[in-house]
């Protein structure tokens, strides 16, 4: 590794917008190689430093800061094959979200244009009853209810819930949705929108929304692979 150019811990700070603490956190955390010492002790950087933190901030942007800061450690162990199964892993997780948000699509598609069909029952159904034809607990059930995303009616007298066709409907979206990692907050309009003249425009602005952040994540890890592999071939070439 080259080290041309002579830098301070303030000179390298102030090419990244970082502080001089940052920079010796980035170097005790392995982001940047061992830097060497004046006879008083001062660290004293290079170009191999610098480029290995504008890698990791590349990195950074589309791996996040975990995956980054492991990937240019491997590079400095000198463990490239780790670093690239690192971004390997980072690159085969970012599929399954699109396959899992294209299949959560398509089963919220065809469920937002169904009609409720009519249950077993003419009381409607108890929890137990839901739990078992959606394919969950019931205490997931109870936790969706507390978290206002369904509001089944109460049987008078004996209290117990009870689901009509639309609740059901409802509690097979916000399964299918929290199957794809959707937060509670990001349901709820979701479900709004289906229960308003049933629209689905709420649920597919939230799909898209979700496919335009894989979106900018996937080029953002593209940027920060090609970073990766420039900073890879200047450590390799070595002094």
């Amino acid at each position: 590794m080259t080290n041309d150019r002579r830098l301070r811990s303030v000179d390298l700070a102030r090419l990244a917008g970082l502080s001089t603490q940052q920079i010796r956190n980035y170097e005790d955390a392995g982001v940047l190689p061992p830097a060497g010492r004046t006879a008083s002790g001062y660290r004293v950087f290079g170009e191999v430093h610098r480029r290995a933190l504008l890698t990791y901030r590349a990195l950074r942007e589309g791996y996040g800061p975990v995956t980054a800061a492991q990937v240019v450690r491997a590079v400095h162990d000198g463990d490239v094959p780790c670093a690239l199964a690192l971004v390997d892993a980072a690159h085969a997780a970012l599929h399954e979200e699109r396959v899992s948000l294209r299949a959560a699509s398509e089963a919220l598609e065809a469920l937002a244009r169904e009609e409720p069909e009519p249950l077993p029952g003419a009381g409607g159904l108890r929890i137990g009853e839901v739990a078992a034809l959606i394919g969950v607990r019931t205490s997931a059930l109870r936790v969706w209810e507390a978290a206002g995303l369904l509001t089944p009616r109460r049987e008078p007298g004996t209290k117990y819930r009870l689901y009509d066709p639309a609740d059901v409907r409802d509690a097979r979206l916000v399964r299918t949705l929290r199957r794809s990692h959707y937060l509670f907050e990001q349901i709820r309009p979701v479900l709004d929108g289906l229960r308003r003249e049933g629209s689905g425009e709420a649920l597919r602005a939230a799909i898209a929304a979700r496919g335009e952040a894989l979106t900018a994540r996937t080029r953002a890890m593209l940027a920060g692979a090609g970073a990766l592999h420039a900073y890879v071939e200047y450590v390799e070439e070595g002094p």
